[in-house]
C-alpha cells in the first residue's frame, strides 16, 4: 500500500466511530481513552504544547493484535476532553513497514517533533530498529517523517532496541532507549546530539547487572528519564523479574528508579527499582511537564500478551490510565489523579461518622461509574470494600491493621484471577480514591502512596458496592460523585 492509502485507511477508522457506539457495549469506558476501534498498547509523545496536551498511543486500527502499528493523535486543553487528530503515523516507509513503535514527543523551535522506533523484519524474521524522527505540519494536521536518526543499536547489543524518550540540557539533546545486551541483559542506552541528526551512543545508563542488579530482566522498553524535586528518576518497564513476596507479579513490570545523574562523567547511581502501580493491568508509563511544572503521567491499562479480553467482541482492544500527578515524597513517587478530573463529577452523595460494628456492612451507595472517596479509622480486625457487586461477583479491596497489608483481590471473578497486595505503614487508618469506569477500577491508597489498577469485564450490570468490618471501623469520610 501507499502512505496515503495507509494514512487514509485508519483515518476512516476514527471517521466511522460514533460515540453512541458505548451505549451497546457494556465494557466501553465512559472517562478514559480507548480506541475507536482494534488494538491500543503504549501511551507514547506525551508533550505540552501551545496550550495543549498531546499524547499519542500504539495503534493497530484494523485488528486486536500487534500487527501495523501506527500512532494514533490525540490533544486536549484539560486532560479531560480529548480531541482526536488525524492518524500521526503509519507504517509505510522502508525503515518502519514492520511498525513504528513507540517513542517520545518534543517541541524545537516551537514545533512539535516525534522521535520514535522504525521496525523492520527480513524474510528470515530478522529485526532492524532505527531511531526516527517526524515533524508536525499543523496546516493540514499530519506528520512528516525526516527518516532515521540512529540507524542500529550500538556493538554488543541485540536489535531489541527502542523506545527513545528525549529532553534537552544545557544546549544538548539527550536521549534514553530501551535495550537489550548481546547476553540477552535488559538495560538503558544513553544517547546525545547537538543537532538531532547525529547521535553519540554514551554507554548504559542503568542496566541488569549494573548498580548491584543482578540478572535484572532480559529486556528494559519504554524508559523515560526527568528531575523531580532534585532526584533524577528513570522510569522503564523491565521484562522477565520472577516474583518476590508481594512484588512482580504481572507478566512484566513497570516501574523506577530513584538516583542522581552527573552530566559530566554521565554516571547515574541510583536505589532499588519499585513498582509504580500494584494492580494488575499497568504498563509503558509515559510522562511530561507542563507549564504549571507539574510532572504528569499516564500509561497502557494493559499487558503484553494478554490479548484475552472480551472487548475484543466488540471490535477493540485496551486503554489508557487516568492522567496522574507524580511528586517526589518519603524517598518515593506519590501518584495523585491530577486536579483537572474534578472536572467529571455531578452530583455527590456524602457520609461522616458512619461505624461499622462487627460483621456489619454499609451498603448505601452504588455504582460502576463514578469516584469514591474513602477515610476508615479506629480499624479492628479486617475491613474492605467490594465493588462491581452482583450475585457473588465483586472486586475486594481489603486492609488488615494488624498486618497492615492491603490487597486487591479479583478472584471472585467469573474471567479473571489473582490478587495483588502491598504492605503500607497506615496503623489503624486507611484512605483511598477510588476510579470505576465499567471495566476499570483505579485505586489510589493514602493519598497516593500507592495505586492498583485493573481491568474487569463483569457480564451483566455490576453497581453493588459494600463497605464491611470484621472486626469494627468508622466510616470517617465517604463520597460516591457521579461522573460524567
Amino acid at each position: 500500500m501507499m502512505s496515503q492509502t495507509l494514512l487514509s485507511d485508519a483515518d476512516q477508522v476514527i471517521k466511522n466511530f460514533k460515540p453512541n457506539q458505548k451505549l451497546d457495549d457494556p465494557f466501553r469506558q465512559c472517562f478514559h481513552i480507548t480506541p475507536p476501534q482494534g488494538l491500543l498498547n503504549d501511551p507514547n509523545g506525551f508533550v505540552f504544547h501551545q496550550g495543549r496536551y498531546h499524547l499519542f498511543y500504539q495503534w493497530n486500527p484494523f485488528s486486536c493484535d500487534h500487527s501495523n502499528k501506527f500512532w494514533a493523535h490525540l490533544s486536549s486543553d484539560n486532560l479531560v476532553n480529548w480531541q482526536q487528530h488525524n492518524t500521526a503515523l503509519a507504517p509505510d516507509a522502508s525503515y518502519d513497514k514492520q511498525g513504528c513503535y513507540s517513542g517520545s514527543g518534543f517541541i524545537v523551535d516551537g514545533k512539535l517533533m516525534l522521535f520514535y522506533t522504525g521496525n523492520v523484519k527480513d524474510q528470515d524474521n530478522q529485526r532492524f530498529s532505527t531511531q526516527c524522527l517526524a515533524e508536525y505540519t499543523p496546516e493540514n494536521d499530519s506528520f512528516i517523517k525526516l527518516g532515521p536518526a540512529i540507524s542500529e543499536q550500538p556493538e554488543g547489543y541485540t536489535s531489541h532496541f527502542r523506545d527513545p524518550k528525549i529532553w534537552q540540557y544545557q544546549g544538548v539533546w539527550y536521549a534514553v532507549v530501551g535495550g537489550q545486551r548481546s547476553s540477552l541483559q535488559g538495560c538503558v542506552l544513553l544517547y546525545c546530539s547537538l543537532e538531532l541528526k547525529d547521535w553519540d551512543f554514551l554507554g548504559e545508563l542503568a542496566g541488569s547487572q549494573r548498580h548491584g542488579l543482578d540478572d535484572f530482566g532480559f529486556m528494559w522498553e519504554c524508559p523515560d528519564f526527568f528531575e523531580l524535586d532534585d532526584q533524577d528518576i528513570l522510569l522503564c518497564s523491565p521484562q522477565g523479574l520472577e516474583p518476590q513476596g508481594d512484588k512482580y507479579h504481572n507478566r512484566y513490570q513497570a516501574g523506577y528508579f530513584i538516583g542522581k545523574f552527573d552530566y559530566q562523567t554521565k554516571n547515574y547511581q541510583h536505589g532499588d527499582f519499585k513498582e509504580l502501580d500494584r494492580g494488575f493491568e499497568f504498563y509503558a508509563p509515559q510522562t511530561t511537564i507542563d507549564n504549571k511544572g507539574r510532572r504528569l503521567m499516564t500509561a497502557w491499562m494493559g499487558m503484553p500478551e494478554e490479548e484475552d479480553q472480551p472487548t475484543v467482541n466488540y471490535g477493540w482492544l485496551h486503554g489508557l490510565t487516568l492522567t496522574r500527578e507524580l511528586k517526589y515524597k518519603n524517598s518515593k513517587l506519590y501518584q495523585y489523579p491530577v486536579e483537572e478530573l474534578k472536572q467529571l463529577r455531578s452530583d455527590v452523595v456524602t457520609y461522616n461518622d458512619v461505624p461499622v460494628a462487627k460483621g456489619d456492612s454499609f451498603n448505601d451507595i452504588s455504582g460502576n461509574c463514578c469516584e469514591i472517596i474513602l477515610n476508615l479509622t479506629d480499624i479492628n480486625g479486617l475491613c474492605g470494600i467490594r465493588l462491581c457487586q452482583y450475585d457473588d461477583y465483586y472486586i475486594d479491596i481489603s486492609y488488615c491493621p494488624e498486618t497492615q497489608r492491603l490487597t486487591f483481590d479479583r478472584n471472585n471473578t467469573e474471567n479473571q484471577t489473582g490478587i495483588r497486595a502491598c504492605q503500607l505503614n497506615s496503623g489503624a487508618n486507611l484512605s483511598l480514591q477510588i476510579f470505576i469506569d465499567r471495566s476499570s477500577i483505579e485505586c489510589f491508597v493514602n493519598h497516593g502512596e500507592e495505586v492498583f489498577t485493573s481491568r474487569i469485564f463483569p457480564t451483566q450490570l455490576a453497581e453493588g458496592i459494600q463497605i464491611y468490618s470484621q472486626g469494627s471501623c468508622i466510616i470517617n469520610k465517604l463520597l460516591k460523585y457521579y461522573l460524567n
